[in-house]
């Protein structure tokens, strides 16, 4: 598990073990939620076939239960989206450095990323998006029908959350992304 100020790198694979995201972070602290990580603007992101620097600084939880990792944006996010979900599958962290006197500790948060995203976006609501890919890598990569179950109930339940505004995503990530933030300014100064 991340300690505040640790260095998280998010890497994220598909069901077949190709990789996917690569994102880092810093770690802010963990509530009754879970872990949050903060995003900030300007950070190198990839997957294969894309890279680019972030526009925003978001905030990514992940939950002590439940099977997704979610990133929080505000309205300085360029795109539309304020809320996204990544359903998930197989959460773990494996530490890859302690902290020392010359620096933070790292940690690594690998997931199975499967396909299905809910969305709070700023001017669609709640939706869930790639619905078509869950279904084709579903075919292609074989997911076991107990998985498909497991995801799509948890999709539901999630899709009910972000809509109703309960759990972590009830605004509770402003005031994480606002720490943030606040330590981001801090470092620089």
């Amino acid at each position: 598990m991340p300690r505040p100020g640790d260095l998280v790198v998010a890497r994220n694979r598909k069901w077949d073990g190709g990789p996917h995201w690569v994102v880092p972070g810093v770690a802010l602290g963990e509530d009754e939620h879970g872990w949050w990580i903060y995003q900030g603007r300007g950070e190198f992101i990839s997957r294969p076939g894309m890279a680019l620097h972030t526009l925003a600084d978001a905030v990514l939880l992940v939950p002590r239960d439940g099977g997704y990792a979610a990133t929080f944006y505000d309205e300085a996010n360029p795109g539309d989206f304020r809320v996204y979900v990544d359903l998930a599958w197989d959460l773990a962290w494996s530490r890859i450095r302690a902290a020392s006197a010359s620096g933070p500790g790292a940690v690594e948060f690998h997931m199975i990323d499967m396909d299905l995203d809910v969305i709070r976006s700023a001017s669609r609501g709640v939706f869930v998006d790639d619905q078509d890919e869950f279904e084709e890598h579903g075919t292609s990569m074989v997911y076991p029908g107990w998985l498909v179950g497991a995801v799509r109930d948890e999709c539901e339940r999630l899709f009910a959350a972000v809509r109703e505004g309960t759990g972590p995503f009830g605004g509770v990530a402003d005031e994480w992304l606002a720490r943030g933030r606040a330590a981001t300014r801090e470092d620089q100064a």
